[in-house]
């Protein structure tokens, strides 16, 4: 059987990390449509969204080392699999129990699949460049998001079925994917790793600094993603007043795209810079959208979009790179599981508690209450991020 090049694998990677992505952002344009149509509460939307982390969380601390002893390949066909039918599962759904049963194979998808991933980049890179894998593994999840939410509001707007077409869309894409991972080389079993078993990663003590501003960064660009992604289409429909689903998809597909710039005009950062630019942009990012609520002005939304989606980008970029100079190699997917555990911990309370909020008051309180939080870990990750040994470990 033919097998990819080095230099393909490592793009088929890429691509199954963007993947994850989109799975993540595909119902964001249809999230207005449900609450339309099956009358539900911004509680509810955000469940649907928060069904996600929720299920992946669990999936990752007991999966996270899966393909660090079985392999990366075998583990991303397994989350493939998962995202397929999950896609499926919308793309069939009558009604809302459907949609959560999708939401969680997502879940489960984005957990097999995007740590060994993001894995795969760095032992696929060529010799030297490995410590470039984060920002390309940004760049690549802002092109699945970026596809996501403008392709998908081009779906829903003008294309038929608005609540189905989209996931058949990716679903296809999903089987072509696997097709590309099947012709990956085989990775042979660690055998230093031993029988596999669910455990929890060690992460070295000198590099533990590293690790936590890494992934604070990592949950705050996460945290602010939640934002976005759960309430960025009914922000457009209820505070903007724009009710075209190409258009709020259109917006939110802007701040994808400058994550993705960002990530590669900023490749040749050291992590610890990028951790500490990116906490600025990120709360002016915020501001912008709360102004963009209080005036009921699209071309605030639209800046906020590109400001936003330049502090995410340095924020998790930045941060993938502490971690990923955290990770011993034999337990490398067993940490950046761990430190996406925490990220999709914080992004489903985000999600859940902004989605309280905006029922129980209003959106836009919700909005000003939440900004803060995104704030907090960034500033966090940032006061971590220039610790002495986090300066000497990755300057």
């Amino acid at each position: 059987m033919p097998q990819l090049s080095r230099r393909a694998g490592f793009w088929t990677a890429a691509l199954v990390a963007g993947l994850a992505l989109w799975a993540s952002g595909a119902p964001t344009v249809v999230y207005p449509l449900y609450a339309r149509e099956w009358d539900l509460e911004p509680t509810v939307t955000t469940l649907i969204f928060a069904v996600y982390p929720l299920v992946l969380v669990p999936v990752l601390v007991l999966f996270g080392n899966l393909s660090d002893v079985i392999g990366r390949r075998a583990t991303m066909l397994a989350g493939l699999a998962a995202l397929g039918l999950g896609a499926l599962a919308f793309g069939l759904a009558p009604d809302l129990a459907w949609v959560l049963v999708g939401r969680a194979l997502m879940g489960v998808g984005v957990g097999l699949s995007l740590s060994p991933a993001t894995a795969a980049m760095i032992e696929f890179s060529r010799p030297g460049q490995q410590g470039r894998a984060s920002s390309a593994t940004t760049a690549a999840t802002a092109t699945g998001l970026a596809l996501a939410t403008l392709v998908g509001g081009a779906l829903v707007q003008y294309g038929p079925w608005p609540t189905h077409l989209t996931f058949w869309v990716l679903v296809v894409v999903t089987a072509l994917s696997a097709v590309l991972v099947w012709l990956l080389p085989r990775h042979t079993r660690d055998e230093t790793a031993g029988p596999w078993r669910p455990r929890l990663p060690r992460v070295p003590r000198d590099a533990r600094s590293a690790f936590t501003a890494g992934t604070l960064a990592v949950s705050g660009a996460y945290a602010m993603g939640a934002i976005f992604l759960a309430l960025g289409a009914q922000i457009a429909r209820d505070l903007v007043h724009s009710e075209n689903a190409f258009v709020a998809g259109s917006i939110i597909s802007v701040s994808a795209v400058v994550i993705g710039v960002v990530a590669v005009l900023a490749r040749r950062l050291v992590p610890r810079t990028s951790v500490t630019l990116g906490p600025p942009a990120a709360i002016l990012g915020l501001a912008l959208l709360v102004g963009a609520g209080l005036a009921h002005s699209l071309p605030l939304f639209l800046a906020s979009s590109v400001v936003a989606g330049a502090g995410y980008s340095l924020l998790f970029s930045g941060g993938l790179g502490l971690v990923t100079a955290s990770a011993p190699v034999h337990h490398r997917a067993a940490v950046l599981s761990a430190a996406y555990v925490v990220a999709y911990v914080l992004q489903a309370v985000a999600a859940l508690g902004i989605g309280v909020l905006a029922t129980s008051s209003s959106l836009l309180l919700a909005l000003e209450i939440g900004s803060p939080v995104v704030l907090a870990l960034g500033v966090a990750a940032l006061v971590v991020a220039r610790a002495g040994r986090v300066r000497a470990a990755v300057s």
